[in-house]
């Protein structure tokens, strides 16, 4: 049997190693707890730091987003237009290269594109509009020239003819306004013309101008150098807007001048004037519009546009010539020159169809020696058919116009008849009238009128002057 007294240490022995067991395990329970503690709170910790970063971050983001919305977006839609303008890159230079900062790139791009694309069919709009608005006011102006040239060949009055002079001048004024803004919308030059020589499209362009009396033309070309029908109109539409703007820049009292000379590729119109000249980026700009090689839109050209150069830029690339405007000129103003190129000339026999009275003549034509001229045939009337000698000229009629002696290639006008319209019969009716005047030949009898009537007032002025 076992005594109580061993039983008793045997119970206090194995309740002391319980206690022990007992006693490690809280032991461990609580270093696991304190080591979860602190696990916890580095936890804690690195979520607030995650969390200040994420703030940071978001802040900016935001940032980056306000400033992409106030200032890059604008900055590149103005620069659309005006390219000159700095357009600011991201806010933090860091985001660069980074996944948010090509996304930004892309949100630019992509709004550009649509903005682009939306100023497109805009302008294709406009120009629509202006196109049906210009073909009606070319119509209208077309036809009112066609009174006032038939109203300046039924009349010959002095003061009326003047005041046909001047409306006429206007409605050519308005109707190149209206011709520029059709072409620059895409429109025809609105003319079809026959082949005419080149001189003559020159001097065309150069009348459709205030201040065209500024302008002088030095023709180097050979007799009969023209252009093919379908050139003829868009040169003097390019001739007449280089030189207005040649005639704006420079002052009212200094000359433009225009050389008309033969070049390798073809004919050069170089036109200098005595003006302002221009900055080199202005030049570059002017350059750009008139080569014509990129699309232009109306929004940039300005407000009130200026449309001279871009249709010129639109004629360059429709009829292959060619306008530089990069050499200053001698004079310290512009140099302009359209290549007009081979394709385009033509020549006509100047003999069966000479240029107009107004046109330069040409240097290289040979001075003829002045032929003499026969005498005009007496015409001996009958006495018994005619008891009355006509009081009439009886030289051939002729339609040329002859030089003043001075060298002034303004025409004069006589009255003649032929010999054999004379009354062949004792009362006989009146002679027949005259045939009705060309355009050439109107226009030659008002430019002799206007030099008629510009001699005799200053003749008038200078015996009022008179101190005798």
């Amino acid at each position: 049997m076992i005594e109580i007294p061993d039983l008793a240490v045997g119970g206090l022995a194995a309740g002391t190693l319980s206690a022990f067991v007992l006693g490690g395990g809280l032991l461990r329970s609580r270093r696991q707890r304190a080591r979860q503690r602190e696990e916890i709170a580095t936890l804690h910790a690195h979520l607030d730091v995650a969390r200040q970063e994420v703030d940071r971050a978001a802040q900016a983001f935001t940032a980056e987003v306000v400033h992409l919305a106030q200032r890059r977006i604008p900055a590149e839609a103005t620069r659309a237009a005006h390219p000159h303008v700095q357009v600011p890159g991201p806010l933090h230079p860091e985001l660069a290269g980074s996944g948010l900062g090509a996304g930004m790139d892309s949100v630019v791009a992509g709004l550009l594109a649509a903005m682009a694309q939306e100023r497109k069919r805009v302008d294709a709009a406009a120009r629509a509009g202006m196109r049906g608005a210009t073909r009606e006011i070319q119509a209208g102006l077309y036809r009112l020239q066609d009174v006032l040239r038939g109203l300046q060949q039924r009349y010959d009055d002095p003061d009326l003819a003047q005041t046909l002079f001047e409306l006429d001048h206007e409605n050519e004024q308005s109707l190149r306004r209206a011709q520029v803004a059709a072409v620059v919308c895409g429109a025809w030059v609105g003319l079809a013309r026959e082949e005419s020589h080149l001189v003559d499209a020159v001097t065309g362009g150069q009348s459709r101008l205030v201040g065209y009396h500024r302008v002088q033309v030095h023709n180097h070309l050979e007799e009969g150098t023209a252009l093919v029908s379908h050139a003829v109109e868009p040169v003097a539409i390019i001739v007449a807007e280089l030189l207005d703007n040649a005639l704006r820049h420079s002052s009212p009292d200094t000359t433009v001048a225009v050389n008309l000379e033969r070049a390798h590729h073809g004919v050069s119109v170089t036109i200098d004037d005595a003006g302002v000249g221009m900055a080199s980026e202005e030049r570059a700009y002017a350059q750009r519009m008139v080569a014509g090689g990129d699309p232009i839109l109306l929004s940039e050209l300005g407000d009130p546009p200026r449309m001279g150069l871009a249709a010129i830029g639109q004629l360059t690339r429709q009829f292959d010539l060619s306008v530089d405007l990069s050499t200053p000129s001698p004079y310290g103003g512009v140099r302009a020159v359209l290549l007009v190129k081979n394709h385009l000339l033509s020549r006509i026999d100047p003999t069966e169809r000479p240029p107009a009275a107004s046109a330069a003549r040409s240097t290289r034509q040979a001075a003829p020696a002045a032929p003499t001229a026969p005498p005009a045939p007496v015409v001996e009337p009958r006495p018994a058919r005619v008891p009355t000698p006509v009081a009439r000229d009886t030289a051939p009629v002729t339609h040329e116009s002859a030089p003043e002696p001075d060298g002034d290639v303004l025409p004069r006008r006589r009255r003649r008849v032929r010999a054999d319209d004379l009354p062949a019969q004792a009362g006989s009716a009146a002679p027949e009238p005259p045939p009705a005047r060309t355009p050439e030949e109107a226009a030659a009898a008002l430019g002799a009128l206007q030099s008629g009537t510009a001699a005799a007032r200053s003749a008038t002025d200078a015996e009022g002057n008179d101190p005798r």
